[in-house]
């Protein structure tokens, strides 16, 4: 296996017999100062940009500028400055296939590159970031360095991020000074991709803007790097291969930044179903309980201790919890632990963190899931769903509806416990896929009606759900994702005992189905809000 460095005889040294060659130069310059003397006490000599050079001489480090190596100056402001053969050449020559040329032309080997690129996409997440900030951010020189150098892995070590200091070094104390091929081929590989998001960054921001600056809603051209975290055992059905990929930029919130405290590896169905629960306990700010199954919320709840919120959510559907993932939006305490671990088999259990109390008595179910994941924003970004050889995309669903927002269309106006069961049966409806209905009262959901082709059936299971579990819709509020085309939705509703009724509105027979519940007594509002999820 050849050593790194560009060695004729795969000893380490460069072709000339002179020591070894690293060029530096990068943005973030966290490390830098003691990576560059491990380099030193390694035997490189260290060329730099202007920048980390600077940096580097002010630590007391030895540095020759590029501009000294090349015998060209940087030019135009910092644009041009290491587009240049001896630097290039440096990268890109191969043992026992340049070396005549390299040495006609003066031509050293570059043994390792250590590099990160302008900070494109920190600046241009800055809100007062002005469309000139943002071009001079594009780097042009480093990517063109990475790619000569990764592209000769065989020869050239490239160091891309400070996080890769610390393994780099390690190997440089045991080999002497020289990186193994496959430590250089994996960070060729990591280059590459670094390259790419990067590029794929540019590309989004650009074509997303006018040559004056003004953003759009979407990018001319969508590109998407996502970093594999595992494969899985098989997709949704054994016969299907599947793997998890995650954003490298996720958000803290987001399901990618989920740390696995214990248990099998998650499958395909977990983390969708995981991401699900998730995403419908964030959108409460009490302590609150979320089960799902298959995507869908089976029990929601909201109460003072989770325990109880536990408690609620699990009585709504008792059948669909088992086996299903359970979401909460606060630390899970050992009551709370032990009570979900004696009463009901689950998959994966979510929650910002847990008691060490809690840890212990979940440790006895050495399959159960355990995630532990940061709050945060869950609801920001694009929504991308891939269809027939291309991609659908939408921004996320975050419209938040709150009182004011509604407006009362019959002539009983809903009473203050009626207005929060209204709100908090909208909230659950928002994540239950189409046609959507939920009954909910007293802070939880009673009967939730998913999928259903007509939402006069929603209506009916969601009824059948509470009667099944044991639960008086007498006084319950019902929440519809999407308007009611006919009354028979309104009617079912009355039937099994609601008073209010949340939904969007819209439909050419409103009049009908307003009419409808002033005829049952009922309060109906309008969110103007569809919240179709299919």
């Amino acid at each position: 296996m050849a050593s790194s460095g560009g060695c004729e005889k795969g000893d380490g040294s460069s072709h000339s017999g002179d020591r070894r060659l690293a060029l530096i130069s990068v943005s973030d310059k966290t490390g830098i100062v003691e990576f560059a003397r491990s380099l030193l006490a390694h035997g490189y000599q260290l060329l730099s940009t202007g920048g980390t050079a600077s940096v580097l001489r002010k630590a007391g480090i030895e540095v020759t500028e590029v501009s000294d190596y090349t015998g060209s100056p940087e030019i135009m402001g910092g644009r041009v400055k290491t587009l240049h053969p001896k630097i290039h050449g440096g990268f890109l020559g191969r043992a026992g296939v340049d070396e005549s040329a390299m040495t006609e032309l003066g031509i050293r080997r570059i043994d390792m590159l250590v590099l990160n690129l302008y900070p494109f996409e920190t600046v241009t997440s800055e809100p007062d970031c002005t469309f000139a900030e943002a071009i001079e951010n594009i780097d042009i020189g480093g990517p063109a360095m990475l790619r000569s150098a990764a592209k000769n892995f065989r020869s050239v070590a490239v160091v891309t991020s400070p996080s890769q200091y610390g393994q780099a070094n390690n190997e440089l104390e045991e080999s002497g000074g020289v990186l193994s091929e496959t430590s250089r081929y994996r960070l060729a590989v990591e280059a590459f991709n670094h390259v790419a998001r990067y590029d794929d960054a540019i590309s989004n921001w650009m074509s997303a803007r006018t040559p004056e600056g003004e953003a759009e809603a979407h990018p001319g051209q969508l590109n998407t790097a996502f970093v594999k975290r595992q494969e899985l055992r098989y997709g949704e059905n054994p016969h299907q291969r599947a793997a998890w990929y995650s954003d490298p930029g996720a958000m803290a919130g987001t399901l990618a930044s989920m740390r696995q405290l214990q248990g099998k590896p998650l499958s395909f169905n977990n983390i969708n179903d995981a991401d699900a629960a998730w995403q419908c306990v964030m959108l409460f700010d009490a302590p609150t309980c979320v089960i799902v199954k298959h995507a869908n919320p089976c029990g929601v709840a909201s109460a003072s201790e989770i325990r109880d919120a536990y408690e609620g959510a699990y009585a709504t559907d008792p059948t669909s919890a088992f086996g299903g993932i359970i979401a909460f939006n606060r630390e899970v305490d050992a009551d709370t632990a032990a009570t979900i671990v004696q009463r009901q088999f689950l998959e994966v259990l979510i929650a910002p963190g847990y008691s060490p109390q809690a840890l212990a008595i979940l440790l006895d179910k050495t399959n159960l899931r355990v995630l532990e994941l940061p709050t945060g924003d869950t609801i920001g970004g694009f929504d991308i769903r891939s269809v027939g050889g291309g991609l659908l995309v939408q921004d996320r669903d975050n419209r938040l509806v709150v009182r004011d927002d509604c407006r009362v269309v019959s002539q009983r106006q809903p009473g203050d416990a009626e207005w929060a069961d209204l709100l908090f049966a909208w909230k659950v409806a928002r994540m239950v896929k189409s046609n959507a209905i939920v009954y909910a009262g007293g802070g939880r959901t009673l009967g939730i009606g998913a999928g259903q082709m007509s939402r006069v059936d929603s209506a009916r299971i969601a009824a059948w759900k509470a009667t099944d579990a044991g639960l008086e819709l007498a006084g319950s509020a019902m929440a519809s994702d999407a308007f009611f085309p006919f009354r028979d939705g309104i009617d079912t509703a009355a039937a099994a005992g609601a008073k209010a009724v949340i939904q969007p509105g819209g439909s050419k027979r409103d009049d009908e189905v307003v009419a409808a519940a002033d005829e049952h007594g009922m309060a109906m509002v309008f969110t103007g809000i569809r919240h179709f999820r299919h």
